[in-house]
């Protein structure tokens, strides 16, 4: 995914002279050309992550589309008073592009991990939030980006699906009794985990805004189970007013409270927050009976 926003995003600042981007030493190596030809365009302020932040506003107020881009808990947990401030209060967009995740980076320790990241957006009004579970599609999403002035959040990660779905709202994979929605790189791990199950499987890369309207639709039992690769519990509010009025219970699956101390990898963190198949099995088992 990472590949894919560089390769993405060289190309839209060639095309689109409004499009700008804004570094914090993340990945500038990879733009060294787009740099070159855009040197008014492509910055790198350094390891200053609200510095990031303030130009990106800065820029965005000029008429400028900036994209800002690194570690999901440098760019949302370290600048979250400059995004609050900067795009929020300014009310002007941007494109923040995020690598690591919740715990892609497992091996570099708590400092580049970010299970909070979207449910600290949650506390902002107006954010889209992209959580792709393929490659193949992060660049319509950046691309679409570059169309209009709203403000965007898409968290790459090195996990992800067998293949590609594109498109926002809610995509029903399996059709069956109780829900089960998996966002982002969480389909493959819960179309493993329910293969036996007769139940509903429908993926979004889009959480923010949730499709609500269709959520409801496909609530026809009164249990529902969320699957999310942040913090569990980020999406609960949400699916509880979608849900308003219905008689339901819900089962929130995502990254634990309880820090993970040891390294490890990826992997490694997703046994241990119960997020790989086995895990998810257990857990939605538990829930729903077995």
């Amino acid at each position: 995914m990472r590949e894919t926003f560089i390769t993405t995003t060289t190309a839209i600042l060639d095309d689109d002279p409004r499009t700008a981007l804004v570094l914090a030493d993340i990945s500038a190596a990879s733009f060294t050309d787009a740099q070159r030809r855009h040197p008014e365009r492509v910055l790198n302020v350094g390891i200053r992550e609200q510095l990031m932040a303030g130009v990106g506003g800065g820029l965005a107020l000029t008429g400028m589309r900036p994209y800002l881009h690194s570690y999901a808990t440098f760019l949302i947990d370290r600048a979250y008073e400059q995004i609050k401030l900067d795009f929020a209060h300014q009310d002007v967009g941007a494109v923040l592009v995020s690598i690591g995740a919740s715990y892609d980076a497992a091996a570099e320790g708590y400092t580049h991990q970010s299970p909070g990241d979207v449910a600290l957006l949650d506390t902002l009004d107006g954010w889209t939030v992209h959580v792709p579970g393929h490659r193949d599609e992060v660049t319509a999403i950046l691309r679409e980006a570059a169309r209009h002035d709203d403000r965007v959040y898409v968290r790459l990660s090195t996990q992800e699906n067998s293949r590609p779905h594109h498109g926002a709202g809610l995509h029903v994979l399996r059709s069956g009794g109780p829900l089960v929605v998996a966002v982002g790189p969480m389909l493959d791990p819960v179309l493993e985990a329910t293969r036996d199950r007769d139940v509903t499987v429908a993926y979004t890369n889009t959480p923010r805004p949730l499709d609500t309207a269709r959520l409801r639709d496909l609530v026809t039992t009164p249990e529902i189970v969320v699957v999310e690769p942040y913090l569990a519990g980020t999406s609960a509010r949400l699916v509880s007013e979608a849900l308003s009025g219905l008689p339901h219970r819900s089962l929130h699956l995502g990254v634990g409270r309880t820090e993970v101390r040891r390294y490890g990898g990826s992997d490694d963190h997703a046994r241990a927050h119960g997020l790989d198949p086995a895990g998810l099995r257990r857990s939605i088992e538990a829930f729903l009976g077995s």
